[in-house]
């Protein structure tokens, strides 16, 4: 099983949305036969056995073994993953576009620009899983707390000059066998629910004092040849 699969065609994203099959899902977390999933979700057997077919079908199931109980032979199930992201691509005519409006300080691109990330690295993760090859690549998870707006524009304006830095020191644009690799760098405020104001406001009951900063040292590196 995969910690976490990209669906990537839009009839299996219209499965997995079902509720009923992503309760499904998540049960068959540890195999499990139709039988068990009826008495765990209080569905009658015929309606689970649909739905099974239905996900197993668009690959978000894959039968684990075959149990033979007298002249009965109980099909067991898993799901193919812990977890499931849709792909953009799902939406292909309407997925966003970072190309289209540039901004670095809008919300709205960054998000697109996190939208390709999840469809890029898909479609990269889907080609390795066919090739049964691993993909390198590299993530950083930190936390920083600001003191004040003026801090948090000083860090983007430093953090933008390293990272020009770099790509200037490394990119090669002549290297015969060189391949090209995406940096997608964001920064933005942690949603948090403020008893009695909005979600995400600045002035959230945990922002008492300034200038403390947490780093997590959560980066993540495949390679490959």
């Amino acid at each position: 099983m995969l910690d976490v699969a990209v669906i990537e065609e839009p009839a299996a994203a219209e499965a997995s949305l079902d509720p009923i099959r992503s309760r499904i899902l998540a049960a068959l977390a540890e195999p499990g036969s139709a039988a068990m999933l009826a008495v765990r979700l209080g569905l009658p057997r015929q309606k689970v056995n649909y739905h099974l077919k239905e996900l197993e079908r668009h690959g978000l199931l894959e039968l684990a073994e075959e149990r033979r109980k007298g002249s009965i032979t109980e099909r067991v199930y898993r799901a193919t993953a812990a977890s499931y992201v849709i792909s953009p691509s799902a939406l292909a005519a309407v997925s966003p576009d970072p190309s289209r409006s540039p901004d670095q300080l809008s919300a709205r691109w960054l998000l697109a620009l996190g939208s390709r990330l999840v469809q890029d690295v898909g479609t990269l993760l889907t080609g390795a899983a066919r090739a049964k090859r691993r993909i390198a690549t590299f993530g950083i998870d930190a936390e920083v707390r600001f003191a004040s707006a003026a801090d948090r524009t000083a860090f983007a304006d430093e953090l933008a000059q390293a990272v020009a830095t770099l790509v200037g020191r490394y990119h090669d644009e002549a290297a015969p066998r060189g391949r090209n690799h995406r940096v997608v760098i964001g920064l933005h405020q942690i949603p948090a629910l403020r008893p009695g104001g909005p979600e995400g406001s600045e002035a959230g009951p945990q922002q008492q004092s300034g200038g403390t900063h947490k780093t997590k040292p959560e980066a993540g590196l495949e390679n490959a040849p």
